[in-house]
């Protein structure tokens, strides 16, 4: 593990966690379990991420949200919020830095700016097969290692979730598919 660490916690939000939500995402609760049993051992070295509708979508997302009307309805605004376990006020995920993008992938380099010294990113978070796959690629060609922690992150569904790491396996040695025990082990202890 370097001394530049993140970890990166992508979209642990209501939307994607309540299971009442459109856009649930199977297995959320796995993800939530690994991502806060990773949180203490990486200090204030968190950074949490939001996918966020825009207020008017271009482009090729216009039809995307003629797709998921629901996602633009102003009722569905509290659905953006992280879920209460990782709400920034609630110490100690207080101290992370937040990230709102309205864009699958979230690296870009305000995210490389806000995270001081970072070297390589610890990656989990929903969905494996769309904002996670887009962000590690994203930090990948930024010059990051990044560090994808599968029992961490979830899928739309279990296959497209192995897919997922099936894919970004081939991007080795810059990308690697890693577990919360071994992220843990490398930090110096278990949780």
């Amino acid at each position: 593990m370097t001394t530049g660490s993140w970890l990166v916690a992508i979209d642990m939000q209501r939307i994607f966690g309540e299971p009442s939500s459109q856009w649930f995402t199977p297995r959320y609760a796995e993800a939530s379990a690994g991502v806060a049993r990773l949180r203490e051992s990486f200090g204030e070295r968190v950074a949490f991420t939001r996918f966020l509708a825009p207020s008017t979508p271009t482009g090729a997302w216009v039809p995307y949200y003629e797709q998921w009307p629901f996602a633009l309805d102003r009722e569905t605004l509290p659905l953006y919020d992280l879920m209460p376990e990782f709400a920034l006020e609630v110490p100690p995920v207080g101290r992370a830095v937040l990230v709102d993008r309205t864009t699958f992938g979230k690296w870009d380099a305000d995210m490389r700016a806000s995270l001081a010294a970072v070297d390589e990113i610890v990656l989990t978070g929903v969905s494996t097969d769309c904002c996670v796959l887009s962000t590690a690629l994203a930090a990948a060609d930024d010059g990051v290692r990044v560090r994808v922690v599968a029992d961490a992150c979830a899928g739309v569904s279990d296959t497209d979730h192995q897919r997922a790491l099936d894919a970004l396996a081939l991007y080795g040695p810059m990308i690697e598919i890693t577990t919360v025990d071994e992220v843990l082990a490398d930090r110096g202890g278990a949780s």
